[in-house]
């Protein structure tokens, strides 16, 4: 009676998801359908801002795919060097220097996170600060990390298409590295998983709550970043990019969707370090809370652990009910695999990478509650203090703390007030505080 209860919660979970999470699972949403034909213009006007910390092995092969763009309007980029000791500032004018794009590179320094803040979020503020110094905004800013590589198309396409559409916020979900043997096996997961809690259909679509982007390239309107408060709304956000998903689409419309013209170039070469990937946030996206932990930990052993085991030890009829689905699930899980160009025979393997992730949840927030949460590169961003999701600041508690002196630039300037972007270019006034909620884990 239990073993069949328990597989009747593994169908109707699969059931779910097919049905109702917007067909993650079926990889529509991709950057070739992002619309929008006409080329922009000479006068239109794009800013990168790069933050890296450490990344003198990875820096000048991502730059020089920047400087490559095929872009007919203004390009420049700031590099915000965030502590690095290993010379990628150094490295970063060398490149521009060879591309003959000195003049279109910016280098700043930042001093590190202030206490609140994750190092990405402040590296990008910094670079954003500096950005609104400037005697007039671009059009864009384009928020992408240091260690991925551009086809020369991209810039174009995403700029065409985000005017087309109206958005303030477009993003894509770099194609992660899968050549090693820990890659092949774990890297498609990560993005079958990613896309099953912020179903990018439903992140489209301005009509509902779902919200999300993925941080190695957003496209961002500033004056709709500026007016919902920055980065300092959101400062202490681990999973930094669907936060700002999240404030973005309190603006207007956003966009998220797959890319195979934007790669990664970090290698995964052992379990040991897709793992760390996982642990530094896996804990934060379920709210540092032990009940939604140990809901995942459940949700997790019935729709990917029960139906392999009962498939295999279970009695008739909990042995055929499990048994359909897992061919549910590894039926799921194949556009997945295809995308990465991997057999799909490896489908039927998710249950034993689903119990990878699992274990990796649990050390996340292991290492949460031993004061070491959210590593990356020598620094802890998840305090064990730190017992709630970071909190979404209020409208007014933003504006109070909106005036800022931007180092250097010897002014210092005031936010706007609270608007959205419509697709006619028109702005409105209308609340900025949100929030986000984990969607289930399984």
């Amino acid at each position: 009676m239990l073993a069949m209860f328990i597989a009747l919660i593994g169908l109707f979970a699969w059931l779910y998801l097919i049905a109702l999470r917007g067909g993650f699972w079926r990889l529509t949403e991709h950057d070739r359908n992002l619309g929008g034909q006409e080329p922009a213009t000479p006068a239109t006007h794009v800013v990168a801002i790069v933050p890296a910390r450490n990344e003198a092995d990875v820096i000048e092969q991502s730059l020089a795919s920047l400087f490559a763009q095929q872009f007919q309007g203004r390009f420049d980029v700031i590099l915000v060097d965030d502590e690095s000791d290993d010379g990628t500032a150094e490295i970063a004018r060398r490149c521009a220097a060879a591309h003959g794009a000195s003049g279109r590179l910016t280098i700043l320094s930042s001093r590190g996170p202030d206490a609140g803040w994750t190092g990405k979020l402040a590296a990008m503020q910094r670079g954003f600060d500096h950005l609104r110094s400037l005697p007039r905004d671009p059009d864009f800013v384009l928020f992408c990390d240091a260690d991925i590589e551009f086809s020369p198309p991209v810039l174009a396409r995403l700029v065409s298409g985000t005017t087309a559409r109206g958005a303030v916020l477009t993003s894509l979900m770099v194609k992660l590295r899968c050549e090693s043997a820990a890659e092949r096996w774990l890297v498609p997961a990560f993005i079958f998983f990613f896309q099953k809690l912020y179903p990018f259909r439903h992140v489209n679509d301005p009509d509902h709550s779902a919200a999300g982007a993925a941080g190695g390239v957003m496209l961002a309107r500033p004056e709709a970043l500026a007016a919902a408060g920055g980065f300092r709304a959101i400062r202490g956000a681990l999973i930094d990019d669907c936060a700002l998903g999240a404030l973005m689409k309190a603006q207007g419309p956003i966009w998220l969707g797959l890319t195979e013209d934007v790669c990664s170039l970090r290698a995964y070469p052992r379990i040991a370090d897709i793992s760390r990937m996982v642990v530094r946030s896996a804990y934060a996206q379920l709210s540092y809370s032990p009940w939604r932990l140990a809901g995942a930990l459940l949700g997790m052993a019935a729709a990917y652990l029960a139906p392999p085991y009962l498939a295999f030890f279970g009695e008739s009829p909990a042995r055929e009910t499990a048994l359909v689905s897992w061919l549910m699930m590894a039926q799921c899980y194949m556009p997945t695999l295809r995308f990465y160009g991997l057999s799909r025979l490896r489908a039927f393997a998710l249950p034993g990478v689903a119990a990878c992730y699992t274990w990796f949840t649990v050390e996340s927030a292991w290492r949460h509650f031993c004061g070491r949460g959210g590593e990356w590169k020598g620094r802890y961003q998840a305090p064990r203090a730190q017992t709630a999701a970071p909190r979404f600041e209020s409208s007014d508690e933003i504006e109070a703390s909106r005036e800022i002196e931007v180092e250097g630039a010897g002014a210092s300037w005031s936010g706007k007030t609270a608007s959205s972007w419509t697709s006619s270019g028109r702005v409105r006034e209308r609340p900025i505080a949100t929030k986000i909620f984990p969607s289930p884990p399984f």
